[in-house]
């Protein structure tokens, strides 16, 4: 486990990893934002306000999202303290950013749909960040193989894994998932006739069920019935997901050729 930059070299600065990586990746999204905005003529200089919306959301949800995780409430930090070093989810921090985005929307009057330019720069943000959880977290469960990541003891204790034993190196398998997810958004479904902001919804959709898989991998705490927290979460949002695609299906909106995605002047 390589906690802080100096962990990796000695040269580096004595930076968390996680954090670096984390900001990392939020400046490939932002490249990759703007690569797109420019693609599909979007000049609306509201726009910015949508983006400071998603990145609000994201940083309060991510920890709200696990603040009362014990049915004690005296088990539990105070809001401040949650907020301010509390468990941070990924899980939680979509769903903030996409009500940062609506209220931003609501409050500038901003008419279009964006999910088309987010999810691209979402699922590069993820290949990168999740390496920062790779060199500093739980990698997973054993994996009663021996072709696993191994701990120390140290890196055990500072994880609150297993030493000695091969875990599954389940964000390695997230950064792949993430990896291909984005070359089908880059690559394929943005030129494709897909009704505009719903290449969201297909990588958010994806996304869950390759999450709720990999939970079983993770060496997430079991919450109920042998079912982790985030998999109790996603029993719900998989079906309403689905659901939508379905409509979509059936609405024809993955043929009907896209309207034009952004307003190019304010209203």
């Amino acid at each position: 486990m390589f906690p802080t930059l100096q962990d990796i070299a000695p040269w580096l600065p004595p930076l968390g990893t996680h954090s670096v990586f984390v900001a990392l990746g939020m400046v490939a999204a932002g490249v990759v934002f703007l690569v797109e905005r420019r693609r599909r003529g979007v000049t609306d200089p509201r726009l910015i306000y949508l983006v400071m919306g998603a990145m609000v959301g994201a940083a309060v949800m991510s920890r709200l999202g696990t603040w009362a995780q014990h049915l004690d409430p005296a088990k539990n930090l105070s809001l401040g303290e949650q907020l301010l070093r509390g468990n941070a989810s990924v899980l939680s921090a979509m769903v903030g950013a996409w009500l940062g985005v609506h209220v931003a929307k609501k409050i500038v009057k901003y008419p279009d749909r964006t999910g088309d330019l987010f999810a691209p720069a979402f699922a590069l943000a993820m290949v990168i960040g999740r390496i920062g959880c790779l060199l500093t977290e739980n990698p997973g469960t054993p994996t009663g193989g021996d072709w696993g990541i191994v701990l120390d003891a140290e890196a055990a204790a500072r994880t609150g894994s297993v030493a000695g034993v091969p875990l599954h190196p389940s964000f390695v398998y997230e950064i792949v998932f993430q990896a291909a997810a984005f070359a089908v958004l880059w690559f394929w479904l943005r030129h494709r006739p897909i009704a505009a902001g719903e290449t969201l919804t297909i990588y958010i959709a994806g996304y869950a069920v390759f999450r709720f898989l990999v939970e079983f991998v993770r060496g997430n705490d079991v919450a109920w019935m042998g079912l982790t927290r985030p998999q109790l979460f996603l029993l719900v949002t998989i079906p309403l997901l689905a659901a939508r695609i379905i409509w979509m299906l059936r609405r024809g909106r993955f043929r009907t050729p896209a309207p034009s995605v952004e307003r190019t002047v304010p209203v």
